[in-house]
């Protein structure tokens, strides 16, 4: 039997990367755990109706930035939820799909962070930005976007 879904969270995230024209990304060190760098990243709550209003959500949540411009970049990374993590996941999950999305800025702009879940941001350029963000699959983006 399948646990009640809404009882726990979604195994399912968006992940927003935030770049300039001037190639420059936006990363944010995480609160809770501050050598944790990371673009705009969330779950989607049981009521979203899709990655994409997640994404609207979360990144004005973590940033104040406006959507305006946001790109579904179509690219979907499936990956295992570490076992420190599981129990916020209904028993039978073991994996996380996360939806890639890119917000194009023409240059840096002034953020205003969530406290609760970020210390700092800064703008790196991608070269620098590749080695500082923590995940795997927020490197994958920003490797991608680097070419674009």
């Amino acid at each position: 039997m399948e646990s009640s879904p809404r009882k726990f969270k979604r195994p399912e995230s968006v992940l927003v990367v935030v770049a300039t024209r001037t190639g420059r990304v936006l990363l944010m060190q995480r609160r809770d755990d501050p050598g944790f760098w990371q673009s705009v990243t969330g779950s989607l709550r049981w009521d979203e109706r899709s990655p994409a209003v997640a994404a609207v959500r979360e990144l004005v949540e973590e940033t104040g930035l406006p959507p305006e411009g946001l790109i579904d970049l179509h690219w979907v990374q499936r990956f295992p939820i570490l076992p420190a993590w599981r129990a916020r996941f209904a028993p039978e999950v073991r994996e996380n799909v996360e939806h890639a999305f890119a917000l194009w800025l023409p240059a840096e702009r002034p953020v205003l962070l969530n406290p609760q879940e970020h210390l700092a941001f800064g703008w790196f350029g991608f070269d620098e930005a590749l080695p500082k963000a923590s995940s795997w699959s927020n490197r994958a983006v920003i490797e991608r976007l680097a070419t674009v």
